[in-house]
């Protein structure tokens, strides 16, 4: 399995305000908002990179006023769901 790390300078990291112990999930948060946003995420990837359950994940979408999209793969995982309690 493929990592990506980067580097964000201390300068930045101080900026943030953030104790930092809560920066790395607060960015990962950010960064799958923001990337399922832009729709370069499905929602199970978004939600899988901030570390969130589907229900945290949903509801963090909504405070955040993203709108939920509904895309190919998220029907077909409904789908199987469905077909596997039938």
């Amino acid at each position: 399995m493929g990592h990506l790390s980067i580097e964000i300078p201390e300068d930045v990291l101080e900026a943030m305000k953030l104790p930092p112990v809560e920066a790395a999930a607060r960015l990962r948060t950010e960064l799958a908002l923001r990337l399922y946003e832009k729709r370069l995420l499905s929602f199970g990837k978004a939600r899988k990179l901030s570390g969130k359950t589907r229900w945290e994940f949903h509801e963090l979408l909504g405070e955040q006023g993203v709108q939920r999209t509904y895309d190919q793969e998220e029907l077909e995982q409904d789908l199987d769901a469905l077909r596997r309690l039938g």
